[in-house]
């Protein structure tokens, strides 16, 4: 029975087709090479290959593939083909370090060159999409530009005075849009399916800070292209939902509902222990389900969390799709914001008040959905059960941040914060503890951030004041004892390393420089 899963699955998975783009994402071009290769294991970090670049055309690859590969290979044989025919992406993890006399400001300023990109390249066969500007990538493991990493790395930028840079990054990104009409999670072909939470507006306003009205106009179009894909006027994303009131709201959707690539072993042995276990007929549609809600959850950037489970334990009752984001729906709200603006500053009276009035409807749809009163707290809320989640999250605090609450609930939602989620390194992600790497005990830079602004917003600035304080204590005494910068941090015994995931902890870390030399900037250190 799993043999015949295996290679029904697996023909229906050549059938998925990125249609944005003409450049095909590496399991529609290495075929039965790139399954064999990531379902045994060649590299420890299943990324790894879809990062590799062919060294000759991948059509005659696979041809010489078909040849050698007879009924069997071995898992040794099968290394040695890769690396005949592939470049093998380098292992950076050790020029994240430095020496830890350095004080940390001057460790990030020098960070900044070694994470920059010059513009690319087109190389054939490479997943990566190229893009015209020099750019930021986070670091470890991630090679390439990361949609919401880069609002909170452009945060550092500001601060270190790069504006050229956090310029040319938001080129990139309105590139990206007129090339395939949204912004993907990175610049890789096997990202295309999907977008991440959409922090472009956010980065308009950034720019305009120091440019002026004119970035507005400069920008409009390609911030008018990105809301018609989050509200499914370009094509049928599936992003928006419509309540029974007549509100309409945002969810994650991924495009496609394969195994993601690059964690393809990972979702395909999870999709496939789910579908074994379901009744007969309705096996394909159980793995493709699971599928789509793994590559959903990765569009929400919280990949993975007990935000997304049914049971909110474990990962095989995943149920992204049917829930409404209060975060997704406050950055929604600031799109439309901003576009009403953007509107203004042209000229265009008619756009402006639309976009007004979308916005104070989005608002009052929040409130109405996401607000529970009783815990004093945003919720999100679930779409199919048409109830609130009960799983409390630090993104309940978002609505602070796009100044969607109001003084009464802000205020409320400080204490539940302080009761809840306030711990010795910061603000713990959810109130759980699962294994995977968006619950507890662990702490991100930008929900770090995003808490702090929304107190401050509403004058709470003790509490703020508070956050950054644990915070940036937590990352000085990690760099202290490691000489490094981390993707995320234990917040609840600040003395172990952060972890859970599908991937060891990354090293570097973009957006973690970022928001922490605009704390220093705030609080000092």
């Amino acid at each position: 029975m799993k043999r015949f899963l295996l290679l029904g699955f697996i023909g229906l998975f050549w059938l998925s087709v990125c249609s944005q783009n003409k450049a095909l994402p590496p399991d529609q071009l290495y075929k039965e090479l790139f399954v064999d290769v990531q379902l045994k294991s060649v590299f420890p970090d299943s990324k790894t290959f879809v990062d590799c670049t062919p060294k000759i055309n991948p059509n005659e690859i696979v041809s010489q593939y078909r040849l050698w590969r007879k009924d069997s290979v071995s898992d040794e044989s099968l290394k040695q083909f890769v690396n005949k025919y592939f470049i093998i992406p380098e292992s950076s993890s050790s020029i994240y370090q430095t020496g830890i006399a350095e004080t940390i400001e001057m460790h990030i300023i020098k960070l900044w060159s070694v994470l920059r990109h010059e513009p690319d390249k087109d190389k054939a066969g490479s997943s990566l999409l190229p893009l015209p500007y020099s750019y930021i990538v986070p670091g470890g493991r991630f090679r390439e530009i990361y949609y919401w990493d880069s609002y909170f790395t452009q945060l550092g930028l500001k601060q270190s005075g790069r504006w050229q840079t956090i310029e040319d990054m938001v080129n990139n990104f309105s590139f990206l849009i007129q090339t395939y009409g949204h912004i993907p999670n990175g610049n890789r072909t096997y990202y295309l399916s999907r977008s991440q939470p959409p922090f472009f507006s956010l980065m308009i306003n950034l720019l305009a800070g120091k440019k002026g009205d004119s970035v507005f106009s400069k920008y409009l179009g390609s911030l008018r292209k990105e809301y018609d894909y989050w509200m499914d006027k370009t094509s049928a994303t599936k992003h928006l939902v419509s309540l029974p009131d007549g509100s309409v709201l945002n969810r994650y959707y991924d495009q496609d509902s394969i195994p993601r690539q690059e964690s393809y072993r990972e979702d395909f042995e999870l999709s496939q222990k789910e579908a074994t276990g379901a009744d007969q007929k309705n096996q394909t549609g159980v793995f493709f389900r699971m599928c789509r809600n793994l590559r959903s959850g990765a569009e929400s950037g919280w990949d993975f969390s007990s935000r997304w489970f049914a049971d909110g334990q474990h990962i095989n009752t995943i149920q992204t799709i049917d829930i409404i984001p209060v975060d997704l729906n406050g950055l929604m709200y600031q799109m439309e914001l901003t576009l009403a603006h953007a509107y203004r500053v042209a000229g265009n009276k008619t756009e402006y008040n639309s976009f007004t009035q979308k916005a104070k409807a989005r608002k009052s749809a929040i409130n109405k959905y996401c607000w529970n009163e009783k815990g004093k707290w945003y919720m999100d809320y679930n779409i199919a059960l048409q109830q609130q989640s009960t799983e409390f999250t630090i993104a309940g605090i978002s609505p602070l941040f796009f100044n969607i609450a109001s003084k009464k609930q802000a205020s409320e939602a400080e204490k539940t914060l302080k009761q809840k989620f306030l711990k010795s390194g910061g603000v713990v992600t959810t109130l759980k503890n699962t294994g995977q790497q968006w619950d507890a005990p662990n702490g991100w830079a930008p929900l770090q951030w995003i808490a702090i602004k929304g107190l401050q917003n509403y004058n709470l600035n003790a509490t703020a004041r508070e956050i950054s304080k644990r915070w940036t204590k937590l990352n000085l005494e990690v760099y202290k004892r490691t000489g490094k910068l981390m993707e995320k941090y234990n917040v609840e015994n600040t003395s172990l390393e952060a972890g859970g995931g599908e991937y060891q902890g990354q090293d570097g870390f973009g957006w973690t420089n970022g928001v922490l030399l605009k704390l220093i900037s705030l609080y000092g250190k």
